[in-house]
């Protein structure tokens, strides 16, 4: 699929917007390593109906992130505290991401 590290920290800002079984078949695939056919037979749904359900997963990521670009904002933000001299200012400011 696409590049799995990036996918899985998309998932880690939007995957609670997702159902039970959107996230099961994500993690199960992403987290679990397991293979599609190791899913659709422990769910007991066809291999196609899992691929369907994971690329759909992954394709609302891109669209979340598109959108809301929070990832974007959190690695932009973490650019700038570490620019931050001050210790005390810097340590709570990553207290907040």
């Amino acid at each position: 699929m696409e590049d799995q590290e990036y996918i899985v920290m998309l998932y880690d800002y939007y995957g609670e917007l997702f159902n039970d079984k959107q996230r099961k078949y994500f993690e199960d695939y992403y987290f679990d390593n397991l293979s599609l056919s190791e899913i659709a037979l422990n769910d007991d749904i066809s291999r196609n109906a899992v691929h369907k359900g994971i690329k759909n997963v992954v394709s609302k990521l891109y669209e979340y992130e598109d959108k809301l670009k929070l990832y974007q904002k959190d690695q932009k933000l973490k650019k700038i505290i570490n620019k931050i001299d001050d210790k005390k200012i810097k340590k709570e400011l990553e207290g907040l991401l």
